[in-house]
């Protein structure tokens, strides 16, 4: 099964980035499976890159939110338990209430990533209320643009012309005033995913329960709400998906694989989707194409499935596998760190790193050491700012000492990562290596406010 959309076909192919989406109502319970399913983290043929991970209905009473707003939240530990130890990073979280996205990337792909915003739309209660709504990632990617939303849409069958008001609010509220960004619908990719609560039109309840039984799926898909508004809305039908070839994913009884037994009987549908777009191209070429550099993006739907096995909550989730390749738009990062320059004295090591001439630093830039695994970009051990502890300037390479006095001896790989404060993005990172052994250390008594994302 595969799904295509393609960009410039006929340009040079340049490399291929894995993609995990994952979209899961978790009704409010709490992550006491075991998820490598979901995560595909036991497929020996899955090499991935990137995952990008919507939960909805988290919970968020009043005792939860702050124990969250203190601590981890317990879903965003978790996946950093499983993935960390793959050297998978958390480069971006946004929080709404019951909405969370969560987006991993491999460390090695850090300095070509920039989180450009973050942006929560709330449309519950008039607008004000984030129990329903959208929350937003824009990023760069290899130079291209892309624009994450995971959301959760107004319920119940009579409701689909709110869910649709809703659809439109929360991409029309997505603009980037203050960065030189281009109009969401002219970026490069638009992921879009979440409990968005369509429902089965016109059949009953028994007719929908037997076809699921059958796995007469075609018929009930003609009648989804969203399959039905795509014929009739123009932007609606630019969003792409995979067709529904698993069962729908709502309403089950907890613990179960049963559909709805209670007295209300809710009929089952595919509330829960992922959905993707891919920015209109011009009908001609320009006749000055092949003096610039080509770009190509060819999007491939490897798999469309729900995954049964998970009963917490009275929704399956859905998860979406894609392939991804480009031609990057960026092939050097801004900042080039060169461990094979380190050397330590006493409880010091000196790192040497280059800028390419396009890079403004800023005197809260700052460089971080990190142990291979880390798990957030504030999981570092040690860091300096950049501009304090300078020791040449002007200067390719530019070099800075760090403190390491209270990292003891240790086998253990490290890395290196140059955070740029005007870019809020990882721009350099070094190779893994391991600090050499130092023969003494001193005390270092020296106090400096610990940068923050």
């Amino acid at each position: 099964m595969s799904a295509v959309s393609l960009r410039r076909p006929s340009a040079p192919k340049g490399f291929a980035l894995s993609v995990h989406v994952v979209t899961w109502n978790v009704a409010s319970a709490a992550p006491t499976v075991d998820l490598s399913d979901l995560l595909q983290l036991n497929n020996q043929d899955l090499n991935l890159d990137i995952y990008i991970i919507g939960l909805q209905e988290m919970n968020f009473g009043i005792i939860s939110l702050l124990s969250d707003a203190a601590f981890e939240d317990p879903w965003s530990s978790l996946f950093m338990d499983m993935l960390s130890p793959l050297n998978f990073v958390k480069i971006s979280q946004v929080r709404m209430q019951g909405l969370l996205l969560l987006v991993f990337a491999k460390y090695q792909h850090l300095p070509y990533i920039q989180i450009i915003s973050t942006k929560s739309t709330p449309t519950g209660l008039y607008g004000y209320w984030g129990n329903k709504g959208g929350v937003n990632v824009c990023l760069k990617l290899y130079g291209y643009y892309v624009s994450i939303i995971n959301c959760h849409l107004p319920p119940h069958m009579y409701n689909n012309d709110q869910r649709l008001e809703h659809f439109d609010r929360i991409l029309e509220s997505l603009t980037f005033e203050g960065y030189d960004v281009p109009n969401i619908l002219d970026h490069d990719l638009i992921l879009w995913f979440g409990d968005m609560n369509f429902r089965i039109e016109d059949f009953g309840l028994l007719f929908v329960q037997e076809s699921i039984t059958r796995k007469y799926y075609k018929e009930l898909w003609e009648k989804d709400q969203l399959f039905i508004a795509k014929k009739h809305d123009q932007l609606l039908r630019e969003f792409q998906e995979g067709p529904l070839l698993f069962p729908p994913t709502y309403k089950f009884d907890r613990h179960s694989n049963n559909y709805d037994t209670s007295e209300k009987k809710r009929k089952p549908a595919w509330t829960d989707r992922i959905l993707w777009r891919l920015k209109r191209q011009p009908s001609q070429a320009s006749p000055l194409a092949s003096s610039v550099p080509t770009s190509y993006f060819l999007l491939t739907l490897k798999n469309y499935v729900s995954h049964m096995a998970y009963s917490i909550s009275d929704h399956k989730p859905v998860t979406g596998t894609f392939d991804l390749e480009l031609n990057p738009l960026m092939s050097v990062p801004l900042i080039t760190m060169m461990p094979e320059h380190l050397w330590t004295m006493e409880n010091d090591m000196l790192i040497s790193y280059t800028s390419t001439p396009e890079f403004l630093s800023s005197s809260w830039d700052w460089i971080g050491l990190y142990k291979v695994g880390m798990r957030h970009i504030n999981d570092y051990v040690a860091y300096v700012w950049v501009g304090d502890n300078q020791v040449s300037y002007g200067n390719n390479p530019n070099q800075v000492y760090i403190n390491i006095s209270a990292i003891p001896d240790t086998e253990d790989q490290f890395l290196l990562c140059y955070y740029s404060n005007n870019l809020h993005s990882v721009v350099g990172i070094s190779q893994p290596f391991k600090i050499p052994i130092r023969s003494f250390l001193r005390e270092d008594t020296l106090y400096e406010p610990e940068p923050q994302i």
